[in-house]
């Protein structure tokens, strides 16, 4: 690493840093390149961390990872839990220890935790040298030389400060594809038109004001008995009525529309005694602490994370818009998720027949917040490249590929995911798009942009579509994006080449590609019979998911 007179320069530049960022960081490191990793926030790990979101993943997560990285970083949180925190000699012993007991995963957890795990995996790179990590950070400009970046102006949040980071690759892993437009490479957001993508569930029209909501996760734990009725949040009167005209009723309810069916559906928060380990109602979805699992005294109540469609946010786009509609967007969408928990408190029907659980109390603690709020709202989508090759529905949708029995197979795959395409509803008022899709690989061609030479996506910027975006987007998918980009970036300044020469040379590919495997890296699924399309029964319970692992 070099520092020059009002800067840096390193080998990879990488902005952002999500899982997709830190996943980029540690591949390129490890194949021998000096990283910079600038990152808004004070913590690293985005949408598991920063985001609040527990992670959702396939259901064979516990026997098939994606790559050997993302089953370490799995590992090295349960390791945490274990060496420092007091669980009960049943759970430290529990080989899939679930720290919440969500249903979501098999690894619902703190988000703190994660932050500190991740901070522990860059540790020794740091203190090599290697890496600079640039918190509180952000890219202001960039300066360009023909088809390539040549730096990026950053400038502090904290002290407005303003340095050039040199680099030569860069890497986008923002939230948002912040960098794209920067940089000038030719990008999307919202929703592409049929005619272009032939997708059977895209829109007649091109609209990229058409985004899925965001949403602003909370914490919160529960005390019986207890008043912790937080003063009424600010457009509280006119959000209780809020309606999405394709919903049954208010969104601040606990009865909203069907994610596949579009029908009623009810899912009270809970479904029963609050001690109890229910299935289908919303305090045990994403419960990411169970006081079972740690000795007496050492939680006073669970612990849970609030990311439900009643608090999606959905009136205005927030990508492509000028920074203070972006700013205002945001504000809204915050209070409307404080607004929803104000509600449980004070107005929501009760389990027991009464009214509101004034005993709910926000843990902005476990999310590195004074407020109680997520550092960072939940984004789902940003901006997408243009790239060599874009993954559509047909590659990946099972009515889509009708008679094929599984995904498109890519010559050029860097890596695998699984999810079902699901997309929330739209800045638009449309319903949710929620399908099954075949587990999928990654291609090569999804990460290289059209005619910028060394700026290359790590995260939901890559070359998907917005109806291919919803199944790529989840955290397992993210870690192996990010993980194919760093390694991509390394392989490419190892061999002095472009990055873009690895796919259309059959030797570079393959000698790639035989790197990637040597890494850990799964470039194909396994033809096992348990490795079905992602169907909603079943599926959105991953308390089933240790049969389906070991089926497979």
């Amino acid at each position: 690493m070099a520092a020059v007179q009002g800067g840096w320069t390193t080998d990879v530049a990488i902005v952002g840093g999500g899982l997709g960022g830190v996943s980029a960081a540690l591949s390129a490191l490890r194949l021998g390149r000096r990283v910079v990793l600038v990152e808004e926030l004070g913590w690293l790990g985005g949408q598991l961390t920063a985001q609040g979101v527990p992670p959702d993943e396939y259901p064979w997560i516990e026997s098939l990872h994606a790559s050997q990285s993302y089953a370490h970083l799995r590992h090295r949180i349960r390791a945490y839990y274990r060496r420092h925190l007091p669980l009960t000699a049943e759970a430290a012993r529990a080989w899939l220890l679930n720290p919440g007991q969500g249903n979501v995963s098999t690894l619902c957890h703190e988000p703190w935790v994660a932050a500190r795990v991740i901070d522990e995996l860059l540790a020794p790179w740091e203190a090599s040298g290697t890496l600079m990590l640039l918190r509180r950070h952000r890219v202001v400009q960039a300066d360009l030389q023909s088809d390539r970046v040549r730096a990026l102006r950053l400038r502090s949040t904290e002290s407005g400060h303003e340095g050039l980071l040199e680099a030569a690759i860069f890497i986008d892993a923002t939230e948002t594809g912040h960098l794209l437009p920067l940089a000038g490479a030719e990008h999307v957001f919202g929703a592409e038109a049929q005619s272009a993508t032939q997708e059977p569930h895209a829109l007649p029209q091109a609209d990229p004001w058409d985004q899925q909501a965001v949403t602003w996760c909370f914490a919160m734990e529960y005390h019986p008995g207890e008043n912790h009725v937080i003063d009424k949040p600010e457009g509280y009167d006119r959000f209780r009525t809020l309606q999405l005209p394709c919903w049954p009723n208010a969104q601040y309810s606990w009865t909203l529309s069907d994610f596949v069916t579009h029908q009623p559906r009810t899912r009270p928060l809970f479904a029963g005694p609050t001690d109890q380990s229910g299935l289908y109602d919303l305090w045990h979805a994403r419960r990411i602490a169970w006081r079972g699992h740690f000795r007496p005294g050492a939680y006073a109540s669970d612990i849970t994370l609030a990311n439900w469609p009643q608090m999606d946010y959905w009136e205005k786009p927030l990508i492509g818009v000028a920074p203070e509609e972006e700013q205002q967007a945001l504000r809204e969408a915050r209070l409307f998720s404080l607004g929803f928990f104000y509600w449980m408190q004070t107005e929501a029907p009760r389990h027991d027949g009464g009214q509101g659980y004034a005993g709910l109390r926000l843990r902005g603690d476990v999310l590195g917040s004074a407020d109680g709020m997520a550092q960072q709202v939940y984004w789902r989508e940003g901006r997408r490249i243009q790239a060599e090759f874009t993954v559509l529905e047909q590659h990946i949708g099972v009515a889509a590929r009708a008679g094929h029995g599984s995904a498109e197979t890519f010559h050029d795959s860097v890596g695998i995911g699984a999810y079902r395409i699901d997309l929330h509803p739209s800045t638009r008022g449309r319903n949710t798009v929620d399908i099954d899709a075949y587990p999928f690989q990654i291609p090569l061609g999804a990460l290289l942009p059209q005619r910028l030479d060394n700026l290359l996506p790590a995260c939901k910027n890559i070359g998907t579509t917005r109806i291919t975006n919803g199944a790529f987007r989840e955290h397992a998918t993210e870690w192996s994006i990010g993980e194919a980009a760093g390694s991509l970036a390394a392989f490419a300044l190892n061999h002095g080449a472009p990055a873009r020469a690895v796919r259309s040379s059959p030797r570079l590919l393959a000698d790639f590609q035989h790197q990637l495997r040597q890494q850990g890296v799964l470039l194909e699924w396994p033809r096992y019979g348990a490795l079905t399309p992602l169907m909603r029964t079943g599926y959105q319970n991953a308390a089933a998911a240790p049969a389906l692992a070991k089926a497979a």
